[in-house]
This record gives structure tokens, sequence and C-alpha cells, in this order.
């Protein structure tokens, strides 16, 4: 009766955790990092950065949600948010794309940074901080 009885208890603690699943098969890396110009120097604006994940969808219907990290204006990041405010990115390679909301940003940031099938930008989420260099319009 007692084994029975300590089954039931452990059972009871176990199965409340076990559906609490966000459903979410993707874990989540914090990241942080710099970008600039190639030779070093700053971008004269902030930026928004999209980080596209590379990966397959799982189970043939579970997308990687992309992810954004705004920088400053010295072009710092201390995080990137998914799914919930500063949870980072999906594990794996990323494309990375720098989007200046501005008109004219191709002054800045040169166009086949803003495209994910030109982009020359990729990281591995678990090379942060990651070090972002662009070369100069």
């Amino acid at each position: 009766m007692r084994n029975r009885t300590a089954w039931l208890i452990a059972a009871l603690l176990v199965l409340p955790a076990w559906g609490c699943s966000s459903g979410d098969p993707f874990s989540y890396v914090p990241v942080s990092g710099t970008i600039s110009y190639e030779d070093g120097s700053k971008l004269p604006a902030a930026v928004r950065l999209a980080f596209i994940s590379q990966l397959e969808p799982v189970d043939g219907k579970f997308h990687a949600r992309p992810a954004s990290a705004f920088t400053n204006e010295q072009g710092d990041f201390d995080s990137a948010t998914s799914r919930r405010q500063g949870d980072g990115i999906v594990r794996g390679k990323h494309k990375i794309l720098v989007i200046l909301e501005a008109p004219n940003s191709e002054r800045i940031v040169p166009p086949e940074y803003m495209n994910p099938r030109t982009t020359p930008l990729e990281v591995d989420a678990q090379d942060t901080p990651f070090d972002l260099r662009i070369r100069k319009p």
C-alpha cells in the first residue's frame, strides 16, 4: 500500500509539469553583439537586426521564429527577441538582415544586407557575442 501511495504522489507531481509545454520544439539562446563597418567605424544610425533561422521545419510544420534586435547609436545590442522580450534566438545558424527604417537607407547599409537571399551575414547562435561587420556603401 505504501509503494502505491508513493507512486501516486510521484505521478501527481509529474503530470502537471508534463502538460505545461508551450508546444514550441525549439530552444533559445540569449545573444548580444556589435555591428560596424569592415574598417571598424560605426554606422551613422541605429539599426534593427533580423535573425532568420536556417533550420528546417520540425515535423514539416513547426518553423523557427525569426528574432529581432535593436542596436544603440554605437552599434551594440544586448538582447534579441523571438517570442518573449529578450529570450534570444533559436539554436543553430542564422542569416542576418540589417534594416534601417529611414528613407535612403542604402546610403548607410548596402542593399544586399536587407535581403534574406543576398545577405552575406551569417552566425551560429553558440558564437555570441557577435562581431558583425558590413561593407560601406
